[in-house]
C-alpha cells in the first residue's frame, strides 16, 4: 500500500510541477515573421463600372491608374437605357479616355450594332481619340488616350442598333 501511496504522491508532485512550468511563451515580435502579403492582382474582367486593366482597355492603351471623372451619360432608346458613357482620367499618363458599356438587357439579345466613342473637347469643338466599331457584339469599348486634360471635356458615345436608321447617343458630364 505504501508504494501505491508513494506513486500517487509522486505523480501528483510531477503533475503539479508541469502545470507550473510554462510549455513555451509567445511574445510579440519573438516568433518567425508572417509571410509578406502578396500583391493583390487586379482582375482584367470587363465591368459596367469600367476597368482600366481589362483586355480592351489595355488594347486601347489606357493607363492602369485611370479613374472615372464626372457623371455618366445614359444612351436610351424609346426610354430604355441600352448603354452608358463615362469619361476616365489618368494622372500618371495625363490623358482622358472615353468608355462605353452596353447594358446586359440590350446586349444579351442584340444583333450586331455600331458604336462610336471619343472625348469631346469644348475648346476646339472636336472629338478626340475617336473610335468606330461596325457590326459588333462587343460589350466594352474604350477610346484611345487624349491629351485634353487641360481643357473642358466630356466622353461622347453613340450606339446604332441593327436595323435602326439612327444612332442613339449620350455624353458624360462636362469636366474642366
Amino acid at each position: 500500500m505504501r508504494s501505491t501511496r508513494l506513486s500517487k504522491s509522486a505523480l501528483a508532485a510531477v503533475t503539479g510541477a508541469l502545470i507550473l512550468l510554462p510549455a513555451g511563451a509567445a511574445y510579440a515580435g519573438s516568433g518567425p515573421s508572417a509571410p509578406a502579403p502578396e500583391k493583390t492582382k487586379r482582375s482584367a474582367a470587363p465591368s459596367p463600372e469600367g476597368n482600366p486593366v481589362s483586355t480592351k482597355a489595355k488594347a486601347a492603351g489606357v493607363c492602369d491608374d485611370a479613374v472615372e471623372i464626372g457623371q455618366k451619360g445614359l444612351i436610351k432608346r424609346n426610354g430604355t437605357t441600352i448603354a452608358s458613357v463615362k469619361q476616365f482620367y489618368s494622372k500618371k499618363c495625363k490623358e482622358n479616355y472615353g468608355y462605353l458599356w452596353v447594358w446586359d438587357s440590350f446586349h444579351t439579345n442584340a444583333k450586331p450594332y455600331d458604336v462610336s466613342l471619343g472625348v469631346y473637347n469644348y475648346a476646339d469643338d472636336t472629338t478626340h481619340g475617336k473610335g468606330d466599331w461596325k457590326a459588333t457584339t462587343q460589350q466594352e469599348f474604350w477610346s484611345v488616350g487624349t491629351a485634353t486634360v487641360d481643357d473642358c471635356t466630356s466622353a461622347s458615345g453613340s450606339l446604332r442598333p441593327s436595323g435602326s436608321p439612327q444612332a442613339y447617343q449620350a455624353v458624360s458630364s462636362k469636366r474642366c
